[in-house]
């Protein structure tokens, strides 16, 4: 997310119950007022991967719903314990590449080396589908091969791909920063895409919008309506304009119609932190197999083990909710150890943000987003770069002692 803390703030002055995870920061305005797009920015090619190369069975494929609990084609329960990869949402829009950083075998290995099973790709609207404003360079079908490329290094390593979408925009204007909801202008064309792309890849799981916020980022029935069904939306910026939002029920529709099976998983209202009415606005999947999606940082609304034991645990006796964002902005471990303990009791996974290497850790502060994210301090050693990371590392490597 791009938004600060400070206006995270006054975000919950208007009923906000919080919100979900912080993008990491894209590069700021120099003192000379050069924009990131205007400065030499290093190029990333796409990922090194063979897609030619044959790939093995032993990566978990038919990933589907049962009950509460998430399995795969030979009726295996999968648990997800990954991490975000936070990169190739804002680099290609910013004519920097495809990632952010390494995106090679080694720093998958050193991925390997936390005992992960998942790493969730953040992707761009404009850039997948080749818009107006997508730098020639880094869209269309270069951006497509660039991530496929990445997910099939992925599987050669035995890990789950979570693609999800994260900077979407209506209209003409490019997607350069989160929407509060997908449009109906773009958004179904793409996952209709996507869903093409990967049709032969049950491996792969879909997560179709990073973090919805409608109804000004409140916890309501319009908000829980317009998340399923559509509305007309509007961003926080000043002179946003409105736009037709999509629901996520004509965005299930867009997948299955091609005829892909694969797993959908849905975050829930006020950036995916509520899930209060998820169940009762799920949308109509012909092939039962959709679940929730949940953000969880140290600042949100639902932060603490009475929200988590309210409407998240009741949901988790019928669905397997997925956090797939967690995190904690003041560097320390103290917040995600008790987090992923529940998580490990009673839901389905969850998986860190985010596995990148932006300098040394940094509490973030009232107005002050410091620089907390960054899980590592190496691409090709994988090495923890502050006490949550650590505690996030060790915590899995405790219940999965061997790779």
């Amino acid at each position: 997310m791009t938004r600060s803390r400070l206006a995270l703030v006054l975000g919950s002055a208007l009923g906000a119950l919080g919100c979900g995870g912080f993008e990491l920061p894209a590069p700021e305005d120099d003192a000379a007022g050069a924009s990131a797009a205007e400065r030499d920015l290093p190029s990333q090619a796409a990922c090194p991967a063979d897609d030619d190369e044959p790939l093995g069975n032993d990566y978990p494929q038919g990933l589907h719903v049962v009950a509460n609990r998430i399995e795969d084609a030979d009726g295996n329960t999968v648990f997800l314990r990954g991490v975000n990869r936070s990169g190739s949402e804002y680099r290609c829009i910013q004519s920097g590449g495809f990632f952010d950083g390494a995106c090679d075998e080694a720093s998958v290995r050193a991925m390997k080396t936390w005992h992960i099973n998942a790493v969730r790709v953040p992707l761009n609207e404009t850039c997948w589908l080749g818009l107006k404003g997508a730098p020639r360079e880094f869209a269309a079908d270069n951006y497509r091969r660039a991530i496929q490329s990445y997910v099939h290094l992925l599987h050669k390593y035995a890990l789950i791909p979570i693609l999800e979408l994260h900077w979407t925009s209506a209209g003409d204007a490019p997607a350069d920063g989160q929407a509060p909801m997908p449009n109906a202008d773009h958004t179904p064309d793409l996952w209709r895409d996507v869903a093409l792309s990967f049709a032969d890849d049950t491996g792969v799981i879909f997560e179709l919008f990073n973090e919805p916020f409608p109804n000004d980022n409140r916890d309501t029935p319009e908000a829980w309506q317009c998340w399923r069904d559509g509305c007309m939306a509007r961003g926080w910026e000043a002179n946003a304009e409105p736009y037709q939002a999509v629901g996520m029920q004509d965005l299930v529709t867009s997948v299955r119609e091609t005829g892909a099976t694969q797993l959908i998983l849905l975050g829930g209202v006020v950036y995916s932190n509520a899930l209060t009415s998820w169940g009762d606005y799920r949308p109509t999947d012909p092939l039962n197999n959709v679940a929730p999606a949940w953000h969880i940082y140290n600042f949100n609304g639902c932060s603490d083990v009475s929200c988590w034991n309210d409407a998240p645990l009741a949901l988790a006796k019928e669905f397997p909710v997925v956090a797939t964002e967690i995190g904690q902005d003041d560097c320390q471990g103290d917040f995600v150890q008790p987090l992923m303990s529940f998580v490990d009791e009673h839901a389905a996974g969850y998986l860190a943000w985010s596995w990148n290497v932006q300098g040394q850790c940094r509490a973030a502060g009232l107005g002050n987003q410091g620089n907390p994210w960054p899980l590592i301090d190496n691409f090709e050693t994988g090495t923890p770069n502050s006490a949550y990371a650590k505690a996030f590392h060790d915590h899995v490597l405790e219940l999965i002692p061997g790779p």
